[in-house]
């Protein structure tokens, strides 16, 4: 049967039901792991550990037995293989699982053998002989290696024939030729493989027989051991029989039940390695299941009849399928026991783990009442442990649960590796800020280091800059007040024949050798104390009285209102610069008169202070008094020195205001 792919690409993209889906798309929807925290990395792989715990092993069949599909084998990877299944009726299929050969590998353990590197699946009915592609994959890195089963979605499609093709091959081991091998083939609707034992189709077939004829690829048998995470351990029921007896058992559902699967699950010899037995020990080679509504059976019909030829009719579990029948009542014949047993010669033993009972993929059997016939019972291995729903290794579970928690986890154990180097380049790049943030740290040390040590040398600057305006202030004030009291007493010496004019002189002789005692007392905070500060201009007015009483004086003050832009220390510094220049007028100038301008601008300040004396010499020309420099460089001023041509010495002051209140 050929497919038109012009008419299955049409029907996909037209219909948009079922896309075409590969595994790298499955991959394109789960987080770029490179964007993600390290939080959400921590919590992933938790969980991803977290619900492997929670799922079914691989654990592997040994011994002989059927392996599955085996096509023709080629010298190269790219030739066309199909293996087509018909089914019996027309069902809505929910998925269908690929299992696939294993074969141990020396270097990476088990892996898929033979598994396509490319493959289709296409789904058809009796009136659709073309098909519909319902899933495609073209990367086998997206798929392989793998142990797993593959699990195709198939989102309830109606199928009467199910069809797996593939273009390009991969190796087998054991030769390197390139082959197409699958274990086995189950399409679910719902949880009941449809295609078990139904009838295939293959384009080759390597062997007719044997282990790799191509109907074992719905034969039931897969590389598997129901290895499930949950549940306690149970043994097998194990019964001697005598040789010459027909023992059966007879299960009781309560009340009449539609049943249309039969499985039983094969005794596991032994949980030692290597087994002391070999793997169908306890499988009688014929049996027959009888149906009937009354205990007796008067009632009974058989349902199947089934014959094991060889070991590759047997597994681990043994899946028979038969038309539906409603009955209570059912017994397993056995018409033909295993073989005689060399140390027991006159008795033979059979048994099973489990018997189950199924219709739709449920087990109607479980924890159900089982009688016998005809056996040698063992206390220590009762009947009831054929319904109770476990094996050696925990609860058994339903044939499309047990492929689905496969293949999570080979989803999983793929993802985990991915999460834990995505964490470690996390860490690693943690490990590597941490180091950096040290690094850091030292040098934030060192720099706080170096900020303290060069804090400590402006204080230090500070602390002599104030040592030094101190000294300065102390010059400048005792110095101004002393020549002040010289000239008191000048005037004093000259008016003593005048009774009250010479008390008023000696009166302020008094009030400035007490100011001059306060200065001397205060000097270390000579700038904040109000007894030396009372305001700019009203300081410059009582200035220009106390030292230069007998001089004509006139003092002219513009832009007053934005002296308020002016901090005090500079106001004081302006001041006792002014004050420096009226001693230095009343020592050198010789003046009768001087005047005094005050211009302050919002981002400028000038000072003038002008007389009528014989001015600087030519040799002093443009010479400014070392004193009147000192007071200029603490207010970080400029000043200068002039005789104008009409006589006299002119002093000008300049600053410039950088920010209110604060001054360069």
């Amino acid at each position: 049967m050929l497919v038109n792919p012009k008419r299955a690409k049409l029907l996909i993209l037209v219909m948009g039901l079922l896309p075409l889906m590969t595994l790298s798309a499955k991959h394109s929807t789960s987080p770029d792991l490179h964007n993600q925290s390290l939080s959400w990395l921590e919590n992933r792989l938790a969980d991803i550990d977290h619900e492997l715990a929670t799922l079914a092993n691989f654990s592997l069949r040994s011994g002989t037995g059927a392996i599955g599909y085996r096509s023709n084998f080629y010298d190269d990877e790219f030739h066309s293989e199909w293996v087509e299944i018909t089914l019996d009726n027309e069902y809505p299929l929910d998925e269908v699982v690929l299992v696939p050969v294993i074969r141990r590998d020396a270097k990476h353990g088990f892996q898929a053998d033979g598994f396509p590197k490319h493959l289709r699946l296409i789904v058809g009915t009796n009136h659709d002989t073309n098909g519909t592609i319902i899933a495609e994959y073209t990367d086998e890195q997206d798929f392989l290696p793998r142990v797993a089963p593959l699990s195709i979605p198939c989102n309830g499609i109606t199928a009467s024939w199910i069809r797996i093709e593939t273009g390009q091959l991969s190796l087998r081991a054991f030769d390197e030729q390139y082959v197409f091998q699958l274990a086995e083939i189950m399409a679910f609707s719902g949880n009941e493989n449809v295609a078990l034992q139904k009838k295939t189709r293959s384009k080759s077939n390597q062997f007719g027989g044997r282990a790799w004829a191509k109907h074992f690829a719905v034969d039931g048998f897969i590389p598997y051991l129901m290895d499930a995470a949950a549940g306690e351990k149970s043994i097998a029921f194990v019964s001697g029989i005598s040789s010459n007896s027909a023992p059966a058992l007879t299960i009781d559902l309560g009340e009449p039940q539609v049943i249309s699967r039969l499985n039983l699950h094969a005794v596991d010899p032994s949980d030692l390695l290597p087994q002391a037995q070999p793997s169908e020990f306890g499988i009688p080679r014929d049996m027959r299941l009888e149906a009937a509504n009354n205990a007796d059976f008067s009632d009974g019909h058989t349902l199947i009849n089934l014959h094991l030829e060889s070991v590759y009719n047997m597994g681990p579990i043994i899946k028979r399928k038969f038309p539906a029948a409603t009955n209570r009542y059912f017994r397993l014949h056995i018409d033909s026991p295993p073989k005689l047993l060399s140390y027991t010669p006159n008795t033979v033993r059979f048994g099973f783990a489990e018997i189950e009972l199924l219709d739709k993929g449920e087990n109607r059997a479980l924890a159900k009442t089982v009688t016998g016939m005809a056996l040698h019972e063992n206390l220590h291995r009762p009947l009831s442990l054929l319904t109770d729903g476990r094996n050696m290794y925990g609860t058994i579970l339903p044939l499309r649960a047990w492929m689905r928690q496969l293949s999570r986890r080979h989803d999983l154990e793929a993802e985990r590796p991915l999460v834990e180097q995505a964490l470690n380049r996390l860490y690693e790049r943690q490990k590597t800020n941490l180091r950096r943030l040290g690094w850091l740290s030292a040098l934030l040390a060192v720099g706080i280091g170096f900020t303290i040590l060069i804090d400590r040398l402006f204080r230090m600057r500070k602390i002599q800059q104030i040592e030094q305006r101190i000294a300065a202030d102390l010059h400048d004030e005792l110095g101004a007040n002393l020549h002040t009291i010289g000239l008191l007493s000048d005037l004093a010496e000259s008016s003593k024949d005048d009774p009250e004019e010479l008390a008023v002189f000696h009166q302020r002789i008094r009030a400035v050798t007490e100011r001059s005692g306060i200065a001397v007392r205060s000097c270390t905070d000579m700038l904040n104390s109000d007894d030396l500060y009372k305001g700019l201009v009203a300081d410059m007015q009582r200035a220009a009285q106390r030292s230069l009483a007998k001089l004509d004086h006139a003092l002219t003050i513009e832009g007053e209102e934005h002296l308020g832009q002016l901090n005090r220390r500079t106001c004081v510094d302006l001041f006792l610069f002014y004050k420096e220049s009226l001693v230095n007028i009343s020592r050198h100038s010789g003046a009768t008169e001087f005047a005094t301008k005050l211009i302050v601008r919002p981002k400028e300040l000038e000072l003038t202070i002008s007389d009528n004396g014989r001015g600087f010499a030519e040799a002093e020309e443009n010479e400014i008094p070392k004193s009147l420099k000192r007071r200029a460089k603490l207010l970080g001023a400029k000043v200068a020195v002039e005789s104008p041509p009409n006589g006299g010495t002119r002093i000008l002051l300049k600053l410039r205001i950088r920010k209110p209140g604060r001054l360069k």
